[in-house]
């Protein structure tokens, strides 16, 4: 039977798919549930290292499969020869130039402050051990990097003598520490952040109170600019995330902890730089907790992990809002033939995709799997698409999302 498919006017503008607020559970991460764990991710890989369990701190590292929805167990920080380095409360983050992970700092069974940083290649299985960071010993601090410059930035936590907000860059090509401009805002533990391509951005945490200033880096100045305070109850314990990392200015989102109410929380807020402004989202859908930990892969936030008077092994995906405000520029690649019956040709790709998303018009997420241009660039669309209609599809890069484009399936 011949399935008549209604005609769709293409357009370059503002495509607008509020209905991807949305959160739904994925795997639970493997062994038993932690808290205080640190997350990174190395191309369309998600990693969650260390973290306190309900008998003790732990060294295990787990990497996440988002495509395939699956955890697999990785070598622990420090090899086989690693006893001893078990720790939660640490920082983490990843290099684009080299694709490799970095865990550091945190607190061990025997030592309540740790300096030392560790390089993890995800090719080799391999922990190597690195500079040691330049600041005092400390855990509970923050970690962010800009595409930019390929720095990472790790400043405030606590140490021995008490709260900090000193802050130093890190180059993972040659290894060294340098120290910059210290945080304006009152020293603390257990804040977030979060980066763009130039600006990093911190808020929350705890000093003698909780907290809710937000601020942002700007790396080109080497300066701090106090922004739209978050406007959820000051915490301390929560997670930040962006689900646009290679876009200077991107929506960042602050979710969970734990209040002045002792009250652990579910709340998710979206910060706009463009209008400095907060909008609240759809809450988390799992119970509140603090010391959880996010990443995002692909467009897409994965949550999940933390404590609130039990421990927790539990993950959930959000899909924001990157579908508002995307804009369709014609010139970033094409799709062809379009309308079409089962596949769809990617022409004008560039090398950096490594994933594609395909949403309903509603917004409701169809399919998001791995992609690889070089090998072909050609979308079998009957692999995930049962019925005729209009879809959308985007394009994931190492740096960046591509805008979302139309497809009609007949």
């Amino acid at each position: 039977m011949k399935i008549i498919t209604t005609l769709f006017t293409f357009y370059i503008g503002i495509l607008s798919l509020n209905a991807q607020d949305s959160w739904y559970q994925v795997d639970s991460i493997n062994g038993a549930p932690r808290a205080a764990a640190t997350a990174f991710t190395v191309g369309p890989y998600a990693y969650v290292a260390t973290g306190l369990e309900e008998y003790g701190l732990r060294r295990k590292v787990n990497s996440y499969d988002c495509f395939q929805n699956d955890w697999d167990n990785e070598t622990s920080l420090g090899n086989a020869s690693g006893q001893g380095l078990e720790r939660a409360s640490a920082i983490s983050f990843s290099s684009e130039i080299n694709q490799k992970g970095y865990v550091g700092l945190g607190q061990t069974e025997t030592v309540a402050f740790m300096n030392d940083l560790w390089e993890f290649d995800v090719v080799t299985n391999v922990w190597t051990q690195k500079a040691d960071f330049i600041g005092s010993p400390r855990r509970q601090a923050v970690a962010f990097t800009l595409q930019s410059n390929n720095l990472a930035y790790v400043g405030t936590g606590q140490d021995a003598s008490g709260l900090t907000k000193d802050f130093y860059t890190y180059n993972a090509s040659t290894n060294t520490w340098t120290q910059i401009q210290d945080f304006p805002g009152l020293a603390r533990r257990g804040a977030v952040a979060y980066s763009g391509e130039n600006h990093g951005f911190l808020g929350t945490g705890a000093a003698a109170v909780l907290l809710n200033d937000f601020w942002m880096y700007d790396a080109t100045l080497d300066t701090w600019i106090q922004k739209a305070p978050f406007p959820g109850s000051p915490r301390s314990g929560a997670v930040a995330w962006t689900t646009d990392s290679g876009i200077d200015h991107p929506l960042g989102y602050i979710a969970l902890g734990e209040d002045n109410f002792i009250e652990f929380k579910k709340d998710v807020w979206e910060y706009n730089y463009y209008t400095n402004s907060w909008m609240q989202r759809t809450d988390f859908p799992g119970v509140g907790r603090k010391d959880a930990v996010a990443f995002s892969v692909a467009g897409i936030a994965y949550v999940g992990t933390g404590f609130n008077g039990t421990f927790h092994d539990d993950f959930y995906a959000y899909t924001g809002t990157a579908g508002v405000q995307e804009i369709d520029d014609s010139n970033e690649f094409l799709l062809f033939p379009n309308p079409t019956e089962s596949s769809i040709e990617i022409r004008g790709l560039y090398e950096d995709v490594i994933a594609y998303t395909i949403y309903a018009v509603s917004g409701e997420l169809i399919a998001k799997e791995i992609y690889n241009p070089s090998q072909t660039n050609t979308i079998n669309l009957l692999e995930h698409i049962r019925l005729p209609g209009v879809y959308m599809i985007q394009l994931h890069g190492t740096k960046r999302r591509y805008p979302l484009k139309k497809i009609i399936v007949q």
